[in-house]
């Protein structure tokens, strides 16, 4: 039963069906063969079920507050303002795609979003300065992807759902591992540039008074990150309705800075509904997917399989990290959240992790197969920005980084409080 699924998925994937059409092909071909219920009858009841769930609505909310930041010009110049902070560091300007791509993160909640509006203010930057392309393009595609470590997540919500987690504490959780990714990856281009100093381009000149001018262009996304996480925290908005509050936030200071057109509005809504119709069909196409494995018995077979091959917690971490490294090259993030992460998180957790901090991990491992070729998605976004050259250059500057992450998974394996101690600290004084 589990190699006519995997020979199925990779059939799919192997034609370049659309990810939702696949998962409901899958989910399909599955009932056909092993059911003798029509087990497809159930698929209106679970799409109502599942585009009923209150959380489900952050998502477009978080969506549409990234694609403010983007139509009104704030993500340009918080990223102009980051440049003229940096310079002096080796490796310049590829520090602020990282530390912009750490701030926008914590506003979008997306990785895509944030690895687009980053590369789009600072791609032309690289010939300019003469830097390494390869390692520029990678710190843009590697930054993007903390977008979905760094609070509010909406894959951190996705994966709350599936696991009846506490989306509250995923972000207390994901939020000191996120800083630490983020340095890792500045210290990756310091410790790079450092060894071979023709990478790091040239270095751009900054006085003081240039610096403290432009440091109200910082201050957009600092105010939108506590009206979003602040409110949570203060027990003023659910998760949701904390999104809410940040796009209010993001129309309020666009609109005071008269950046916030009519065509920019309409623009912004037409990403969010298109971003939006792609995720809500993932999501649809993956719990039907579920259902049917759960009814045909084969997440029970996989609990078995793992189970009689009496591994250690710890040798059972290091199979979960290398499935998910070897999935990740052929599978989009979301869908193989759904798809995988009701069949494992159980597991792990009877295996005495906890929820909580094997959410941090999945979230890593999801930033990792965003990089990790043939279908790394923040490759080709990166790629399709540059608009030249090979999207090889793209995954070899990405590769140092792919390296960090699994240092950083290594991290916070030994040291599990990194993650659970902002949670538990809320917790207590709570």
């Amino acid at each position: 039963m589990l190699l006519v699924t995997l020979v199925i998925l990779i059939g799919l994937l192997a034609l370049s069906i659309p990810v939702a059409a696949g998962l409901g092909v899958l989910g399909l071909s599955l009932s056909a063969i092993y059911s003798k219920l029509p087990l497809s009858l159930a698929m209106g009841e679970i799409a109502w079920g599942t585009s009923n769930n209150f959380l489900l609505v952050a998502i477009p909310f978080f969506v549409l507050l990234g694609e403010i930041l983007l139509r009104s010009g704030m993500a340009e110049r918080m990223y102009n303002a980051l440049v003229l902070w940096v310079p002096w560091l080796p490796g310049g300007l590829m520090h602020s795609n990282i530390v912009a791509c750490a701030m926008f993160a914590a506003t979008s909640g997306s990785s895509v979003a944030t690895a687009a509006t980053i590369g789009t203010v600072a791609l032309d930057e690289v010939e300019k300065r003469g830097y390494s392309e390869r390692l520029f393009l990678g710190t843009i595609a590697a930054g993007g992807t903390l977008g979905i470590l760094i609070p509010p997540s909406i894959n951190m919500i996705v994966y709350g759902v599936l696991t009846d987690t506490s989306i509250p504490k995923l972000y207390l959780a994901g939020f000191i591992p996120g800083v630490i990714l983020a340095t890792l990856f500045s210290l990756t281009v310091l410790v790079v540039c450092l060894v071979r100093p023709a990478l790091g381009g040239t270095p751009q000149v900054a006085t003081w008074p240039q610096r403290i001018e432009a440091l109200p262009d910082l201050l957009p996304p600092l105010i939108i990150f506590f009206a979003v996480i602040g409110s949570i925290y203060a027990g003023l908005a659910t998760a949701t309705e904390s999104a809410a509050l940040g796009v209010i936030a993001a129309l309020a200071i666009a609109a005071w800075r008269r950046r916030l057109t009519v065509g920019a509005l309409l623009a912004a809504l037409e990403g969010t509904m298109r971003t939006t119709a792609m995720i809500m069909a993932i999501l649809l196409a993956a719990y039907f997917l579920n259902f049917v494995i759960t009814s045909i018995g084969l997440t029970g077979q996989v609990n078995r399989f793992i189970t009689s091959l009496g591994l250690s917690s710890t040798e059972l971490l290091i199979v979960v990290v290398i499935f998910y490294l070897i999935l990740g090259m052929f599978m989009e993030t979301l869908s193989m959240m759904v798809a995988t992460v009701p069949i494992i998180a159980p597991i792990m957790v009877k295996a005495g992790y906890d929820s909580i901090w094997f959410g941090v991990i999945i979230i890593i491992l999801m930033e990792l197969a965003m990089i990790t070729p043939p279908v790394g998605i923040n490759l080709y976004v990166v790629q399709g920005l540059r608009k030249r050259g090979r999207i090889d250059d793209v995954i070899i500057g990405a590769l140092p980084f792919v390296l960090t992450m699994l240092l950083m998974v290594g991290v916070l394996s030994v040291w599990p409080q990194i993650a659970l101690w902002l949670p538990r600290f809320a917790a207590g004084t709570g």
